[in-house]
């Protein structure tokens, strides 16, 4: 209901000028709470694209698709025209792949013949996978098998994969994962807030499975922040597991950055090495919830705010100093999404005020 019923209503009036807004927004927002490299599946992705290259920032970039019909801004060629034009753009900051939807929305055909384009390519697939036991349920009556295989099926796992969510999964689907190295990105806030479940990754990570962690973006998170990303991936699966030694030290942390790093395909982003990628964030820690300072990881991550950061470097490069933003002009930037979100919504607020608030 969600997303049929709000985002989508909202989501297919937009342009390719309110996503290039909207993905200032979003990146001026990720330099000031410390991020310096994200995934984005989206629509009208060259607009996207315009706006890392202007902030700075390091983006994984994919044109959503939801099968073989034209829809918001491409089909499959188009979006791999995109991926062709965009690949190492932004001297190396940004690279590309192919964003089939979902096993969901787009057709087992479909699915394959994607997956052969990337292989052709040389590019990988992000893509939301299990996100409910309805979907599970939904795969083996139309398919008889899982989400999951699925996606295994079709060759999808042949490319370097990154899947969103994966939620309801069984042991089978996590072997499945594990051996054909997916990247599974857990969402816990936007899990937490839409009541979808909890992504059991204590069981990934003993399989071997690289976990990392997301925002879902700010129609199901409300933010962009990665401090608290981190923080609550460690509290669902505490809670979850009945278990306060879950998901313990710097596992977290590890998760939103070495693990994101290494699935969006700079591992040495944010590394302390000689040759390493600059890739670099200054915390504030002269803040009352810092104290007292014992063990700095966890206050890291059960107390740090993403207003604490002031520095922010991509590339040997400052984005942000002292909390002051170099690359982006964000009184316009605020300007325009505010007048842009009013008109997507008009005078009838209660398509946004009436779930899930």
């Amino acid at each position: 209901r969600w997303f049929n019923e709000r985002v989508w209503v909202v989501e297919s009036q937009l342009t390719a000028e309110d996503v290039y807004w909207g993905a200032l927004l979003a990146v001026a927002e990720m330099i000031r709470g410390g991020t310096v490299a994200f995934a984005d599946h989206y629509f009208y992705m060259d607009r996207v694209g315009e706006a890392v290259e202007q902030a700075g920032l390091r983006a994984l970039l994919a044109w959503c698709v939801f099968g073989e019909q034209n829809n918001i801004g491409t089909d499959l060629a188009g979006t791999v025209d995109f991926v062709q034009r965009w690949q190492g753009a932004a001297d190396g900051r940004i690279r590309t792949v192919l964003g089939p939807h979902s096993p969901y929305m787009c057709e087992p055909r479909f699915l394959a013949r994607t997956a052969a384009v990337a292989a052709r390519l040389g590019v990988g697939i992000h893509i939301h996978l299990a996100e409910s036991q309805e979907q599970v349920d939904n795969s083996f009556s139309q398919h008889d098998r899982s989400p999951v295989e699925l996606l295994e099926t079709n060759g999808v796992f042949d490319v370097p994969t990154i899947a969103a969510h994966c939620i309801s999964i069984s042991e089978v689907d996590q072997e499945i994962l594990a051996r054909r190295g997916v990247t599974v990105v857990q969402c816990p806030n936007c899990h937490m807030k839409l009541g979808m479940g909890v992504t059991p990754v204590p069981a990934l990570l003993a399989r071997g499975v690289n976990v990392a962690l997301g925002t879902d973006g700010t129609a199901s998170s409300n933010d962009l922040n990665m401090l608290k990303e981190a923080r609550l991936a460690a509290l669902i699966q505490k809670l979850d597991k009945r278990d306060p030694e879950v998901m313990a030290g710097d596992l977290p942390l590890r998760m939103a950055t070495q693990h994101g790093a290494q699935a969006l395909g700079w591992p040495d982003s944010g590394a302390i090495i000689p040759g390493a990628r600059a890739d670099l964030i200054l915390l504030d820690c002269d803040q009352p919830h810092w104290r007292p300072r014992h063990d700095l990881v966890a206050n890291l991550l059960h107390s740090a705010q993403a207003g604490d950061v002031s520095h922010t470097m991509v590339a040997g490069r400052w984005l942000m100093k002292d909390r002051q933003l170099l690359t982006l002009d964000m009184e316009r930037i605020l300007w325009e999404a505010e007048q842009r979100a009013q008109a997507l919504v008009g005078r009838d607020l209660s398509i946004v005020r009436t779930y899930a608030s």
